[in-house]
């Protein structure tokens, strides 16, 4: 079974591949706050290495989910926002966090 025939068979598929990766969704998190700068993410994410997390914002720029924005100034200033399409994620974020969060009641009674 190709891509496509997986995407048809279980929609879900291409959602999955977009926020595949350890760290998209906790940036997607953050950036749901607004704005925030390579540095700022960084601080934000414990444990995430500068790789990583470049890798990780250039996929979500690559699928369309986050903007980035260079400023040619000295040192070199870079931002990143969520896209129309990242915005349009918010809802399923925001839903996914009320399910951990009653998940988690549950889980302590």
């Amino acid at each position: 079974m190709n891509l496509t025939e997986q995407r048809t068979a279980c929609p879900v598929t291409h959602v999955q591949t977009i926020i595949s990766g350890k760290w998209k969704i906790l940036i997607l998190w953050h950036l749901k706050q607004g704005t925030q700068r390579f540095g700022a993410l960084q601080r934000l994410l414990p444990g995430i290495s500068k790789g990583i997390l470049t890798r990780q914002l250039r996929e979500l720029e690559q699928d369309g989910m986050l903007l980035r924005k260079v400023y040619r100034e000295v040192p070199i200033k870079v931002e990143y926002s969520l896209s129309d399409t990242g915005l349009s994620f918010l809802p399923i974020l925001d839903a996914m966090a009320a399910w951990s969060m009653s998940h988690i009641s549950e889980s302590d009674q």
